[in-house]
C-alpha cells in the first residue's frame, strides 16, 4: 500500500471528528491531529480504533501516544502492517 493510499484512508477516518475544516483542506503528513484539525483527545481514541479496524492492526498505548500527526500515524500503520 502506498503512502498516498494510507494518507487518504487516514483522512477519511478523521473527517467525522475534525473541528477545524481548514486543516482538512491542507491535509498532509505534517498535519497535527490536535492543533491543525482540533480533534479532541477523546475523539483521538476513536480515530485510533477506526484505524485499527480499517487496517486490521493493533496499536499499543506507546504507539498511540506517539500518534500526533498524520505522518506519525502513517509510520505506525506501515510498521504494524509489516509485522503482521
Amino acid at each position: 500500500m502506498s503512502d498516498k493510499e494510507i494518507i487518504n484512508k487516514i483522512k477519511k477516518i478523521v473527517e467525522p471528528y475534525v473541528q477545524r475544516l481548514e486543516g482538512l483542506k491542507n491535509f498532509q503528513e505534517e498535519t497535527d491531529f490536535l492543533n491543525d484539525l482540533q480533534i479532541n483527545s477523546a475523539n483521538l481514541v476513536d480515530v485510533v480504533l477506526d484505524v485499527e479496524d480499517e487496517f486490521d492492526i493493533e496499536i499499543d498505548n506507546d504507539s498511540m501516544e506517539g500518534m500526533l500527526t498524520v505522518g506519525d500515524a502513517k509510520s505506525i500503520i506501515e510498521r504494524k502492517l509489516m509485522t503482521r
